[in-house]
């Protein structure tokens, strides 16, 4: 399948935006694709996935990466590999940015339209959060940025 630049499923999850670019049906499985667009100082919770290893590729702005006990600065051009079960997080940096993340084998696109349902709801709130990240195989290591919701 091809998908023409902008096109994609989008979600919509409050501070941040993710077009959903490939998920399982299109991979048969092999990887989900997401670009997400964030804004300066927005970052998730540390956290781990057991389930599925994950990359991002830096297409603006910067990063700063949280890898187990590292913390790396990424640049516009930047790859990270995280295998499954490493703790980790990021902060975007200074200025708007955007990136892919990529997910094998393709999971974690109904994790953000669970949190997308929850944030549009009103509901989410940390208990929820925890809920959601635990039904998609995600366990939260460190506490929820108030940035993120």
């Amino acid at each position: 399948f091809v998908l023409a630049p902008g096109e994609g499923r989008s979600i919509d999850l409050g501070a941040f935006g993710m077009t959903v670019k490939a998920s399982s049906d299109e991979t048969d499985g092999v990887f989900s694709l997401l670009e997400a667009e964030e804004p300066p100082e927005f970052g998730p919770p540390l956290h781990i996935h057991h389930d599925a290893a994950e990359a991002f590729y830096v297409l603006e702005g910067e990063y700063i990466m949280f890898l187990d006990d590292r913390e790396v600065s990424c640049p516009a051009g930047s790859f990270i590999f995280i295998p499954a079960g490493m703790r980790h997080g990021f902060r975007v940096g200074a200025v708007p940015s955007r990136k892919l993340n990529f997910y094998f084998p393709a999971v974690m696109i109904g994790y953000f339209d669970d949190l997308s349902a929850a944030i549009r709801g009103g509901e989410a709130d940390e208990s929820v959060l925890d809920d959601i990240a635990r039904r998609h195989s995600v366990e939260i290591v460190g506490p929820v940025p108030e940035s993120y919701v």
